[in-house]
């Protein structure tokens, strides 16, 4: 299962790995000095926002992402799919690429898989994808197979502009094919035929159940079994969801849930989840959680936390933020950890029926 190295010319990163979502050029409320204290290794960028919004022009005359940010680590930039996919009223679809509209302003943009990958490149992104499409998970059967073919032509553009432009950097294939088993293969076997660094799974937790993204996504895995390079699980998720991944074998995550949930309220511990704003913590004077090495947990009463929150203080977003990451960073060490010594069931077991626990 899931051990592995993954290279950048930012350094190594041991796999398996998640990455916070600096979506627009920033970890929501968190420095990245304060990432770097946490143990993030990676995080991510989104190549539909920042095309919007300073625009990569400006961001490749300010010496790339990572000097635009201060982010001395690796960046693995997505390719606008997926936002383009959530534009439904906005958008639409072409064998060329995609015409759409800015959710800020309304002017129309079209994004193709060359610009997708030019974009990444003046972004300076250590692994970048391939332009794909996200069909949503209710789609027919029919319109599904037509989008993941699409996406495997768009896909050989990518690459092909990925190639004329030289980098140095690592190319990423999507796999799609909604929630059919078999078109989920074929979608892969396209891709591998393409050749790529590592190959990324989309098109999960857009709406479907958990019980039928769990069953698609092992079936999936199964045929992967063989593959060296990396394997990447887009937009999910959960604890739960992660330890399902690496199980199967999957080595990469990304999700907005530990700093979104932060925002709300919502903390991660191993025994459960919190939700700060509950009148029980009102004069609880123990930290979120007891053994945790942040910040927050080291200074901080779950009392103040819920003050700050109710109080709409700007601090309860990063005192919580810093909490929920490290959280994330510790949980993933625990997993390599148990990987390394061959006790990775019994930590997952351990880990379901502890976290199960309703704390809330």
């Amino acid at each position: 299962m899931g051990l592995g190295t993954l290279k950048t010319s930012h350094g190594e990163i041991q796999l398996p790995v998640f990455m916070p979502v600096g979506t627009r050029a920033t970890v929501k409320a968190v420095p990245p000095k304060d990432l770097e204290e946490l143990e993030v290794k990676i995080i991510l960028g989104n190549t539909y926002h920042l095309f919007l919004r300073p625009g990569h022009d400006l961001i490749r005359k300010m010496g790339g992402l990572h000097k635009f940010m201060s982010w001395s680590g690796p960046i693995l930039t997505d390719s606008g799919g997926f936002q383009v996919f959530s534009l439904t009223k906005l958008r639409k679809i072409t064998e060329a690429g995609v015409e759409f509209r800015s959710h800020i302003d309304g002017s129309k943009h079209f994004l193709t898989p060359e610009l997708s990958i030019q974009i990444q490149d003046a972004l300076g992104s250590d692994v970048r994808m391939v332009f794909d499409e996200c069909p949503a998970h209710d789609s027919d059967r029919d319109y599904i197979k037509r989008s993941l073919e699409l996406t495997t032509r768009w896909a050989k553009r990518s690459k092909d502009e990925w190639q004329r432009l030289g980098s140095n950097d690592q190319l990423f294939g999507i796999v799609q094919g909604g929630m059919e088993k078999d078109l989920r293969l074929e979608s892969l076997k396209q891709l591998l035929d393409i050749g790529f660094s590592g190959y990324a799974l989309g098109g999960f937790s857009v709406g479907e159940s958990k019980d039928v993204m769990y069953d698609v996504l092992s079936s999936t895995m199964e045929h992967m079994k063989g593959i060296t390079a990396p394997i990447y699980l887009m937009g999910v998720g959960e604890p739960e969801d992660l330890l399902f991944g690496v199980k199967n074998g999957v080595q990469m995550f990304d999700c907005v849930i530990p700093t979104r949930n932060a925002r709300n309220g919502g903390l991660y511990t191993f025994n459960g989840k919190i939700s700060i704003k509950q009148a029980r913590y009102f004069d609880d004077p123990a930290p979120i959680e007891e053994g945790c090495d942040c910040y927050t947990c080291r200074n901080f009463s779950r009392s103040y936390l819920r003050h700050l929150y109710l109080s709409g203080e700007i601090l309860a977003c990063y005192l919580n933020t810093v909490h929920n990451l490290r959280f994330f960073m510790r949980f993933m060490q625990k997993m390599r950890d148990s990987l390394k010594n061959s006790r990775f069931e019994q930590f997952s077991a351990d880990f379901l029926n502890n976290y199960n626990k309703d704390i809330a």
